[in-house]
């Protein structure tokens, strides 16, 4: 402030001077720095949101068996424990990201800073434009959350009522609450249900309510926990279907934890690992399995049955066997797919084969357990 207010006093035409005698080309400086600005202003309104370096350290007192009362009481000891270290990532605007890891890994603890419920210990946060750390009031009226094992809903009043209230909460005029609400209500088929108690919705039903309160004020940014929890399959497709809509249609950008593999594969284009508090990976999802499955299944199919199961290559081992099918999971570490057919092919008089990837969730296990063993 004070370089600022002393800067304006200086004439322009003595600037001007100073920089023509340094070398310096005035219309150059501006431009580049106008330039620059743009740069700056499109990047940060590409990125919904932008992490730095971030870390969070959680310190606690630990009583001491050597010391006594009065020094465990007023000096105790202090511990040190990292959840968060030196995360870097940036998510674009209208991107789907899944953020996994396995239970303590630190998701929890990072999107407790991204919403501004903890301080950072170290690095920098940027969530559409602001530091949740000094703006949440702000940053509140721009996100939505849904915590699959917490409801934010009033449980025993009508489902109206909870959408009106989340509606007044959020500043939204009479008029506004009332044409947000019947979007929400045919977006998200809640007709049959909108004036029941919520108490009295079935698992399903409150999963895409709770959805719909969430997006009631238009929110730029859906944090979703586990959302699909408990639900079952013909439920937890519908509200996949449901996100991937409102994603498509109104830009939200969606920002999910889950450790439900079919949520990943279903709604998320791109995944970030992280384990330790360290992220250990960021790619797209189709890519998962590609970068990191090291095992192949193989299924033959006989011409007429299967009567002896022989020994196989080192590298190979059956995964199912009976009469009718044989399905054997080749190590590409240690045999090639190649050498694994030639030698089934040698043992086996089979009617068809098929060779494909492991399964998205084996991919994610072995990635953890991977990283877990270094």
């Amino acid at each position: 402030m004070v370089f600022k207010l002393y800067f304006s006093r200086v004439p322009t035409g003595l600037i001007k001077w100073v920089l023509n005698q340094l070398g310096y080309n005035i219309n150059e400086i501006l431009i580049l720095f106008a330039f620059g600005f743009s740069w700056y202003s499109l990047k940060m309104s590409d990125n919904s949101i932008i992490v730095t370096n971030l870390s969070k350290t959680f310190t606690f007192p630990v009583r001491s068996a050597t010391a006594g009362w009065v020094k465990n009481l007023f000096s105790p000891e202090k511990r040190e424990i990292t959840a968060v270290k030196e995360v870097s990532f940036s998510v674009k605007a209208g991107e789907r990201i899944a953020f996994i890891g396995p239970n303590g890994a630190g998701k929890s603890t990072t999107i407790k800073m991204l919403t501004g419920i903890l301080f950072p210990t170290a690095g920098t946060i940027s969530v559409l434009g602001l530091d949740p750390s000094k703006d949440r009031k702000k940053l509140a009226y721009r996100i939505g959350t849904v915590f699959g094992q917490r409801s934010q809903l009033l449980p025993n009043l009508p489902l109206t009522d909870s959408l009106e209230f989340f509606g007044v909460m959020y500043g939204m005029s009479d008029a506004d609450i009332k044409s947000r609400i019947s979007e929400l209500v045919e977006l998200f088929d809640l007709s049959a249900f909108i004036d029941q108690p919520v108490r009295k919705l079935s698992l399903g039903q409150r999963m895409r309510a709770e959805v719909a309160a969430a997006l009631i004020h238009r929110p730029e940014i859906i944090f979703l926990d586990e959302p699909t929890i408990g639900l079952d399959v013909v439920a937890k497709k519908a509200l996949r279907d449901l996100l991937i809509k409102i994603n498509k249609e109104e830009k939200v950008t969606i920002f999910l934890t889950s450790h439900d593999v079919g949520d990943i594969e279903s709604l998320c284009d791109r995944t970030i690992v992280i384990n330790h508090g360290t992220i250990i990976n960021d790619l797209p999802t189709n890519e998962l399995s590609r970068a990191f499955a090291y095992e192949k299944y193989i299924d033959l199919i006989p011409k007429t049955s299967f009567k002896n199961f022989p020994s196989l290559l080192e590298g190979a081992t059956y995964f199912l066997k009976s009469s009718e099918k044989i399905t054997v999971i080749v190590d590409i570490n240690k045999l090639s797919v190649q050498d694994s057919l030639k030698r089934l092919l040698e043992l086996f008089v089979v009617e068809d084969i098929d060779v494909y990837n492991t399964e998205l969730e084996t991919t994610i296990r072995h990635i953890y357990e991977r990283d877990s063993a270094r």
